[in-house]
C-alpha cells in the first residue's frame, strides 16, 4: 500500500496549529497519523500572508511571519503551485471567485489527491473534499 495523502486547506492547516476546536476529529486523528503524507500549498502560504498583512489573520502573526517553518515543524510536505495548476484554477467555468480556493482545487484535481476542508463552497469543483467524514485517504 502506498503512502496516504491528503491537501489541507489553509483553515484546517491554522486550525491544526492553533489546536482550534473547530478542526473535525476525522481531519485531526488522519493528521496526527505519521504514515500519512500532509500537504500544505503554495497558494495557503500566501493566503496566511495576505490576510495577516490586511489585518484578517491578525492571530497569526508569528506563523505568517515563519510560515515555512511552521510547515517543517508541523511534519508537513510543501507543495509548489504550477503551470498546470494556474492554467486549470483560472480555466474553470465555476461560481468561485476567491483564488486562493481556486488553485486548492487545482492542485487537489491534478495532484489526484483530497483536500481536507469544511468549506461546503469548495465541493462546487470536481474534486474529492473531506471534511466532517472519516478520512480514508488516497494512495501514490
Amino acid at each position: 500500500m502506498g503512502i496516504l495523502t491528503v491537501l489541507l486547506d489553509t483553515h484546517i492547516f491554522l486550525w491544526w496549529l492553533f489546536g482550534d476546536p473547530r478542526l473535525p476529529d476525522g481531519i485531526r486523528r488522519y493528521v496526527e497519523n505519521r504514515d500519512h503524507e500532509i500537504f500544505i500549498s503554495a497558494a495557503s502560504v500566501w493566503e496566511i500572508a495576505t490576510k495577516y498583512r490586511l489585518g484578517k489573520l491578525p492571530e497569526a502573526e508569528n506563523v505568517a511571519k515563519h510560515i515555512p517553518a511552521w510547515i517543517e515543524r508541523a511534519g508537513f510536505q510543501s507543495m509548489a503551485i504550477t503551470v498546470e495548476h494556474a492554467q486549470l484554477a483560472g480555466a474553470w467555468n465555476i461560481a468561485h471567485r476567491d483564488p486562493f480556493d481556486r488553485m486548492l482545487a487545482a492542485q487537489a484535481k491534478q495532484e489526484r489527491i483530497p483536500l481536507a476542508t469544511v468549506d461546503k463552497d469548495l465541493q462546487l469543483f470536481p474534486i474529492e473534499t473531506v471534511g466532517e467524514i472519516q478520512i480514508t485517504g488516497k494512495t501514490r
